[in-house]
């Protein structure tokens, strides 16, 4: 039960607690997180924010609004730290220093095949010839994951290099299924065409075997195979088998000598941190088998007080907590919990991880290029955020308002004919872009192409939830719209969208919203857009010079993308379902098992007869009538 912030009683709640390693979390009056905090010792821990004569202002801020703490016993303080970075990125207490770390990371994989073209078939089943790919989110299909990459780019680059070597195919199950002959990639080498049978079961499933095997960094082992398979070949008399060995034995060499970095171990990554003007930058650069996969950049949320060392720990913590972690981690100085974080690596990883600061040679040059890969992120980030304070200060300037907003919502309208209606809204602040809090509207129940009613049907539901009727009766506003109002509510259109706007917000008795229509100029050119303000009508040329401007087309550019990509994805969708239902005897349960057994719509194109029949509820008749609707 939650306790008022005045009413807790931090001491006696330390009396309450063990000596025992675990973590603690701290919530205000609203349920809220506070903070998250792992301890060797949970009673000498959390005593020490309540015992201590002084603490430091932002501690006796974050203090202040307890009002109820929580407790979590772990075997060891490795466990604890552990928990302690799950929990923090997970929940983003507000006063922890958070990993920004919002994009799932590149992998390669391997599948295991996914089904065949049927055990009576004379072609190859698909399931005996696994594909290499490209993948990024949810690891739902069966088979190997290879990574995480730091870049896309460093999974294509890879996985250009198996296609010359190894000839793995990297061509959709579908599309593998429904070859009758070698595709292009064959002719140029890249492929074996095991589509067609041009290379035997055994022999595809060894060169996928080495792929692998190189992924996970075992270029030697590959190598030493692949010697001995060619003097083999040549003992026998199989020279060309053997020549063909040979070449690809050269071409592995010349690519880890082109590659290869030297003084970096197998797997080893350099991290560095910069601080300046409230913003850190931690730059990571990955070296896996000797070779360097390129750097990535960070930016962590921090309290402002921050140290580069509690930032490092912070970051090494919860970036590698559910990530495959290297041997090495080199480090620019000596962290506080370097030895119990190495400690816990090392029984979460199965092999030694050791954290290293004081390094020389290559490795400090590894750190001294991650130093300067994090100085350069960092000088352009302030400059990107210089520029947009900027702009604000100059949108406030513009529309004579008292101080800088804080908050800008835009809404778009996007259809095609009157068809799959989607209404957006983004949300920037002066750090820019807040992804988490847009959203897209699904129009329906308005007359096909009457844009007035569809802008109105998404600002009701937008600002509905976040009037003031609806607090006063005790009920919070629902988790899928954003309560807090913005500063200047901007509409991409002229006198009547703004209207529309107008309207909405009076029947909802919401005030000190600016609303500004963002109209195109006479020659609908950039740059010469007409601001509209709100009821007294007043309109502005802020001219094609303008940073306020800028800021505005900006933001008008990026709620028209988000609206114009929902609108495309809701258009296909309807289509896509459009033509099955127009098949007699495809209702919903059949169609919903034909999407799923092929995957979505462009499996089901690319499949032949036979295969649809063999979903569950379909027949021969009506497996012939889906092929018809495609094919003609």
């Amino acid at each position: 039960m939650t306790e008022s912030a005045n009413s807790f009683d931090g001491k006696e709640f330390v009396r309450t607690l063990t000596s025992s390693p675990g973590v603690y979390r701290m919530f205000d009056a609203r349920g809220e997180l506070l903070y998250v905090g792992k301890a060797g010792n949970l009673k000498k821990r959390v005593g020490s924010y309540f015992l201590k004569p002084r603490l430091e202002p932002r501690i006796m801020s974050m203090i202040g609004q307890i009002a109820r703490m929580e407790t979590t016993l772990t075997r060891t303080e490795g466990e604890a730290l552990l928990l302690e970075a799950q929990l923090i990125k997970s929940l983003k207490p507000r006063y922890n220093i958070l990993l920004r770390d919002d994009k799932s990371y590149p992998y390669i994989y391997l599948s295991e095949g996914e089904g065949g073209k049927g055990q009576d078939s004379p072609f190859p089943q698909v399931n005996d010839y696994p594909r290499m790919a490209f993948h990024r989110g949810a690891k739902a299909g069966k088979g190997k994951y290879f990574g995480p990459f730091p870049s896309a780019w460093a999974v294509r680059e890879s996985l250009n290099h198996m296609q010359k070597i190894f000839l793995v195919r990297q061509c959709e199950d579908s599309y593998f299924r429904n070859r009758s002959r070698p595709c292009l990639q064959y002719q140029i080498g890249r492929c074996s065409a095991p589509c067609v049978g041009l290379i035997d079961k055994g022999e595809y499933q060894e060169s996928a075997r080495h792929a692998a095997m190189f992924l996970d960094g075992k270029s030697d082992a590959v190598i030493g195979e692949l010697v001995g398979a060619m003097e083999t070949a040549s003992r026998t008399l199989e020279f060309e088998k053997a020549a063909k060995l040979r070449d690809q034995v050269s071409t592995l060499k010349r690519l880890l000598a082109k590659n290869y970095v030297q003084g970096a171990s197998a797997d080893l990554d350099a991290i560095a941190c910069r601080i300046a003007g409230g913003v850190a930058c931690v730059s990571v650069m990955y070296f896996r088998n000797g070779v360097n996969l390129g750097s990535r950049d960070f930016f962590p949320k921090l309290p402002h007080d921050a140290e580069v060392a509690d930032v490092l720990t912070s970051f090494i913590a919860q970036y590698y907590v559910d990530k495959p972690v290297p041997r090495e981690l080199l480090v620019e100085q000596a962290l506080p919990d370097a030895e119990l974080l190495a400690q816990a690596f090392t029984e979460q990883a199965g092999h030694e991880v050791a954290i290293k600061h004081s390094v020389r040679a290559e490795r400090a040059r590894f750190l001294e290029l991650a130093a300067k890969n994090a100085e350069a992120a960092l000088a352009a980030r302030l400059a990107s955020n210089e520029t947009q304070r900027e702009r604000f200060e100059s949108l406030r300037d513009l529309l004579g308002l008292d101080e800088v907003p804080r908050r800008l919502e835009c809404f778009d309208i996007s259809h095609t004919m009157g068809e799959a209606t989607v209404a957006s809204c983004v949300v920037y602040g002066p750090e820019g872009p807040i992804k988490a809090q847009y959203r897209r509207y699904n129009i329906a129940g308005i007359e096909p192409g009457d844009d007035y009613a569809a802008m109105r049907q998404a600002l009701e539901r937008r600002f509905r939830r976040a009037a003031p009727a609806n607090e006063s009766e005790g009920g919070e506003p629902e988790a899928a719209e954003p309560a807090n109002l913005p500063d200047i509510l901007l509409i991409d259109g002229g006198k009547g969208q703004v209207k529309q706007a107008l309207d909405v917000l009076e029947d909802l008795a919401i005030n000190d919203v600016l609303v500004v229509g963002v109209a195109k100029g006479v020659e609908r050119r950039a740059g010469h857009e007409t601001l509209i303000l709100g009821a007294s009508g007043k309109t502005l040329w802020p001219g094609p010079e303008s940073p306020a401007l800028h800021l505005v087309q900006s933001v008008r550019d990026e709620a028209h993308r988000f609206a114009i990509t929902g609108h495309r994805k809701q258009r296909q969708k309807a289509r896509d379902t459009s033509k099955l239902e127009d098949i007699t005897g495809i209702g919903a349960k059949r169609r919903a098992a034909l999407l799923r057994h092929f995957g979505g719509l462009p499996g089901v194109v690319n499949a032949g007869i036979e295969e649809i029949a063999k979903v569950k509820g379909m027949s021969r008749e009506l497996a012939e009538k889906i092929y018809a609707l495609f094919h003609g």
